[in-house]
């Protein structure tokens, strides 16, 4: 059974003058998700954060700006589309709209060009492509307007392809449990103090919300052997020395390959097993430096052949 582990991702940031985003309500947000093809399966909230755990991937709602990722063949630009109709242009501050390199992408209902068109009939931005197109890559769009970020805006993405050992293993298994994947992950040594919401689907599969105050971070597992894929993201700073979430997920994981995206920090990479094959570092004229690394393991893996007929 197949199924596209790969994300679409927006983030989009409006006017402190413009009414609270989280004051909109999770029946205006099932509406926007359902845009995508896709429906809200549960919630956690503090004090800052909404945290939606999608049926492929998440959203995440704060006062003035939303992070939405889907899977799977979703439109998320359909979503985006009707989440501009509720506020006026000068109100929208930055958007920034991504895709990444699929696995079968003739499958997907559009393609990263027809989507930005589709925004570029509201908008007016910017797209750039960053990899190469016969290895790993990542597609952004975002919105032509100045926009200073605040020092502490940052994210990071890790993506990881083709994982092995005793957690893959697990992950590909039946009765699995939440409290397993936990324990695997380690979320507690990686994630001290969040509030963690997640999800076992059937057969298999996993996807995890965690916020902490303004903080949040999110996994998704997509373990099938011939098309595994693992996403991690948060806005936690993993630009310290001590910061090791990176090393510790690829090492429990043990990616084939696994790319890491940032906006305006630079992460701390530790992995003796991985090298490095392309490094790109833009700057955006909407605010961000984006960065893009692939790393590819080391040793390479012996495969076998996957019968298609």
């Amino acid at each position: 059974m197949f199924f596209e582990g790969s994300e679409k991702k927006v983030e989009v940031v409006v006017s402190e003058l413009a009414p609270s985003l989280r004051s909109l309500g999770k029946n205006y947000w099932s509406n926007i998700v359902s845009q995508a093809n896709a429906e809200i399966l549960s919630t956690v909230s503090n004090e800052q954060c909404d945290a939606y755990l999608l049926s492929e991937s998440s959203l995440f709602v704060w006062d003035h700006h939303f992070v939405m990722l889907t899977c799977g063949t979703t439109t998320l630009v359909s979503a985006v589309l009707s989440f501009l109709e509720s506020y006026e242009s000068d109100q929208l501050l930055s958007l920034i709209f991504q895709r990444k390199n699929e696995y079968l992408s003739h499958l997907q209902k559009s393609s990263f060009s027809e989507d930005i068109d589709k925004l570029q009939q509201n908008l007016s931005g910017k797209a750039y492509q960053l990899g190469n197109l016969d290895t790993h890559h990542n597609y952004v769009y975002h919105l032509d307007k100045p926009y200073v970020a605040t020092p502490d805006d940052y994210t990071y993405e890790l993506l990881m392809y083709h994982i092995h050992g005793d957690a893959a293993q697990y992950l590909r298994s039946e009765h699995q449990s939440a409290a397993t994947i936990r324990e695997l992950l380690e979320l507690d040594k990686l994630l001290p103090g969040f509030e963690i919401n997640d999800f076992v689907f059937a057969p298999f599969g996993y996807s995890m919300n965690a916020i902490k105050g303004h903080q949040y971070a999110t996994i998704h597992i997509t373990p099938q052997e011939e098309s595994s894929y693992v996403s991690f993201e948060t806005n936690l700073d993993l630009s310290t020395p001590n910061s090791n979430v990176i090393e510790r997920l690829t090492s429990i994981l043990q990616p084939n390959s696994f790319d890491i995206i940032s906006f305006n920090g630079i992460p701390n990479i530790q992995s003796s097993s991985h090298t490095l094959m392309n490094h790109v570092s833009e700057p955006l004229t909407c605010g961000y430096t984006m960065r893009f690394y692939e790393f590819m393991r080391s040793e390479p893996k012996i495969g076998r052949a996957v019968s298609i007929l």
